[in-house]
C-alpha cells in the first residue's frame, strides 16, 4: 500500500500533472474560439514543430517538470538540426496535446462521477454524469465513491510516466548529439589520463631525484658533496616547479600550446639530474633528435624520465645504461640497470603502466621488465623524422 500511495509524496507528480495541463490551456481557449473545428490545433501543431527553437523550449520544460529531481534526465535542449529531429517535435506535440485532453476530461468527468455517488447514496437523483444514464438512490453508492478518485489519481500516474518515457524517445539527443557528446567525454577522459601521468612522471621524477640526493649528503658527511647535492636539488625543485606551473595552466586553459613541454633535445637534463643523484650513467645517444615529431620527442623524454626515475626509486645510485637513438622511421629507448632487489609484480605499478600506454597511444610498443639479471626499459615510437631547419 505504501508503493502504491507514495507518488502522492512526490513533487514530480504534480509537475508532471502541470505539464499534461499545459496543452489542454491552448485547446480550451481555441474550444471558445470556434468549437466547431476543434482538430485545428492538432494541425497547427505541425508547423509549430518544425520550428527549431521549439524542440529546445519543449526539452527545457521536460526537464523542469517531467524530471525535476533528476540531474541528467537524457532531454535535448539544443534546437533542432535534422529533419528527423523536427518530425520527432512535431510528434511530441501531438503526443502532448493527446495527453493534455485526456488528462483534462479526466480531471473533471470523474469529479463530477463523485459528486454524484454521493448524492446517490443519500438518496438523491443528480443530473448524472455526462455520458452515463443518471444514478437513483442507492445506498451502495457509497461504496464506489472513492473509485473514480482512485481512477483519477492511477491515469494521472500513468500519463505523467508515459509522457517520460515518451519525451526522452522524442526529446532525446539525437545520433549526432550522442557521438558529439561521447567524443567530448573521451577527450576529457583522456586529457585527465595525460595530465595524471604528466603529473606522475615530471613530480614524482623530481621527488625521486631530492630524496635520493638528501639520503646521499646525509650519508656522506662531506660539506662539498652536500653543497653539490642541495644545488642538484634546488635545480630538480624549480624544474619540478615550472613543470607543474605548465600543467595547472593547461587545466586553466582550454587550449595549450604544447611546445613548452619538454624533449628528447633535452635529455641531457635528466641524465645530468640522475648523475647528481649518484647514478653512474652509461648514456649513448645517437641520431638526429632534433629532427624527432614534436609529440614522438616529447612522450619519448617522458619514458626516458620515469625509468630513470624507476632506477632511483627502486635500485639507488646504481650503474645504468641509457640508449637513445633514431634510425629507420623508429625513435628507440632502452634503460638498463643491475637488479638490486625482488622482481616487481607484472603490471604494478601505474609509471611502468604509464609508458606502455604512452607507446601505444603513438603507434608504437614498449615492454618493461627483467632480463638476463637486469631490469630493462625498452620502448620503439615510429619517428618519420621531419625536415631539419
Amino acid at each position: 500500500m505504501g508503493r502504491l500511495l507514495s507518488p502522492l509524496l512526490r513533487g514530480k507528480t504534480y509537475t508532471r500533472l502541470l505539464h499534461l495541463w499545459v496543452p489542454m490551456l491552448v485547446v480550451s481557449v481555441w474550444m471558445f474560439v470556434a468549437p466547431e473545428r476543434p482538430w485545428v490545433p492538432a494541425l497547427a501543431l505541425v508547423p509549430v514543430g518544425l520550428v527549431p527553437a521549439v524542440r529546445r523550449g519543449e526539452g527545457v520544460q521536460a526537464q523542469l517538470l517531467l524530471t525535476p529531481d533528476e540531474r541528467e534526465p537524457g532531454f535535448s535542449v539544443a534546437p533542432s538540426a535534422t529533419w528527423r529531429d523536427r518530425l520527432r517535435t512535431v510528434l511530441w506535440l501531438e503526443v502532448r496535446m493527446a495527453f493534455g485532453v485526456v488528462t483534462a476530461f479526466a480531471c473533471v468527468w470523474l469529479p463530477v462521477a463523485v459528486v454524484e455517488l454521493v448524492r446517490s447514496a443519500r438518496g438523491g437523483a443528480g443530473a448524472g454524469v455526462p455520458g452515463l444514464p443518471a444514478l437513483g438512490a442507492h445506498w451502495w453508492s457509497a461504496l464506489l465513491t472513492p473509485l473514480p478518485l482512485l481512477v483519477l489519481y492511477a491515469l494521472v500516474v500513468a500519463l505523467g510516466e508515459a509522457a517520460t518515457s515518451l519525451a526522452r524517445r522524442l526529446l532525446g539527443p539525437s545520433a549526432a548529439e550522442r557521438l558529439a557528446a561521447l567524443e567530448s567525454r573521451t577527450e576529457q577522459l583522456l586529457e585527465r589520463n595525460r595530465i595524471a601521468r604528466e603529473l606522475h612522471d615530471s613530480i614524482g621524477h623530481a621527488l625521486t631525484v631530492a630524496v635520493v640526493q638528501a639520503g646521499a649528503a646525509r650519508a656522506a658527511g662531506d660539506p662539498a658533496f652536500t653543497d653539490r647535492a642541495l644545488g642538484a636539488i634546488e635545480e630538480t625543485g624549480r624544474a619540478a616547479l615550472e613543470d607543474l606551473e605548465r600543467v595547472l595552466g593547461v587545466l586553466r586553459e582550454a587550449e595549450r600550446p604544447l611546445s613548452r613541454r619538454p624533449t628528447l633535445a633535452e635529455a641531457d637534463r635528466l641524465l645530468h639530474s640522475a648523475r647528481a643523484s649518484g647514478a653512474e650513467i652509461d648514456a649513448e645517444v645517437t641520431g638526429p633528435l632534433e629532427r624527432v615529431p614534436g609529440p614522438v620527442s616529447r612522450e619519448g623524454y617522458r619514458i626516458l624520465q620515469e625509468s630513470l626515475t624507476n632506477v632511483l626509486r627502486h635500485a639507488g645510485p646504481v650503474p645504468v645504461r641509457v640508449r637513445v637513438g633514431v634510425a629507420d622511421g623508429v625513435l628507440r629507448l632502452e634503460v638498463r640497470n643491475r637488479l638490486s632487489g625482488p622482481v616487481p609484480g607484472p603490471g604494478r605499478g601505474s609509471g611502468l603502466r604509464g609508458i606502455r600506454e604512452r607507446a601505444a597511444l603513438l603507434g608504437g610498443r614498449a615492454s618493461t621488465g627483467p632480463d638476463a639479471g637486469d631490469w630493462q626499459v625498452h620502448a620503439e615510437l615510429p619517428a618519420e623524422l621531419t625536415q631539419s631547419r
